[in-house]
This record gives structure tokens, sequence and C-alpha cells, in this order.
């Protein structure tokens, strides 16, 4: 089990890592754009990463390349809302991005089953800035950690985002 904690602190196997979260904490009432990090305890997967910039994954995860044509509908009023896309949607993110936020793009399942429109889209653990600024309401942690954590990761883990 992960845990993420407001403060910034990811805790998995005894050992602590800092973490960004979204803007506007934790909340245990997320709404799109809120700029919030989900309160709750979720699955975990399927795990993107970009081929070009990754080379080895240590990982139980299976692997998804992501393409310059893959996209996450975060419009509340689309039917792929919350869904992995092919084409741009009328809002949409950009899993193919020219930082390397996402070279690595582990789904939170948050929203996942059931869909609610306007809950919340796109919640992920990925790479942080360097500076580890706020994020959009995913977890973002270093290169070196978030490796460290997939390496050790089962694929029945969860992850547990606590709000103080």
């Amino acid at each position: 089990m992960i845990t993420v904690y407001q403060s910034g602190e990811l805790h998995f196997l005894n050992k602590i890592y800092k973490c960004a979260l979204g803007k506007n904490g934790i909340n245990k009432k997320k709404i799109e754009g809120d700029c919030c990090t989900p309160a709750g305890t979720y699955t975990l997967g399927p795990l993107y990463y970009r081929s070009d910039r990754i080379k080895n994954i240590k990982t139980n995860f299976n692997t998804i390349a992501i393409e310059k044509n893959m996209f996450w509908s975060d419009d509340p009023q689309s039917e792929h809302y919350n869904k992995l896309i092919r084409f741009k949607d009328s809002s949409y993110e950009n899993l193919y991005k020219i930082n390397h936020t996402y070279d690595i793009v582990l789904v939170i399942n948050y929203n996942i089953n059931p869909i609610i429109n306007g809950r919340g889209s796109a919640i992920f653990m990925h790479l942080a800035k360097k500076d580890f600024s706020p994020t959009s309401g995913c977890i973002a942690l270093k290169k070196k950690c978030i490796f460290e954590i997939l390496e050790k990761l089962d694929i029945t883990d969860e992850i547990k985002i606590v709000c103080d």
C-alpha cells in the first residue's frame, strides 16, 4: 500500500518520498478543474511511458508506450470523459508532452468504475518538475523515486491518499 499525505510525503515499504500534489491540496470532494488531489483508496494501472526517453522499466505492471496521438479526455460533457483517447476531444490532456513530466504515467484509478462526469479526470502518478511545483491533481515524484517504487510495487497494491 502506498500512502500519500497532505504534507507532500508518499510512504511505501517503510520509506518516505517527497512528492508534489494538486495545487489546492487533497480533497474528499474532488471536482473537475479544482486542482485538488482526490482523497481515498484506489487501485493502480496501467503504466504508460515514453519509449523514446525511457528504455528499461522494471515493473510488474503492463507497460504501454505513449504515442503522439494519445490523449486523456477531461471534458465532463464527453462520452469519452476520463478515458484514454486517440483523438483530440473538446478538452483533453496530451500524454505525449514536450516536457518530461509524462515520461512515466501510472494511472490512479480514480473516478474510473463507474465514471461520474465532473468528478475529476486524468489523475496519475508521474514525474515531478525539478522544483516540485504543484500539479493539477496528480501525484508527482522524482524519476529515481518513481523507478524505485515501480520496481517493488505489485499490481494488486493500492494507493491511499489521506486528507488530514
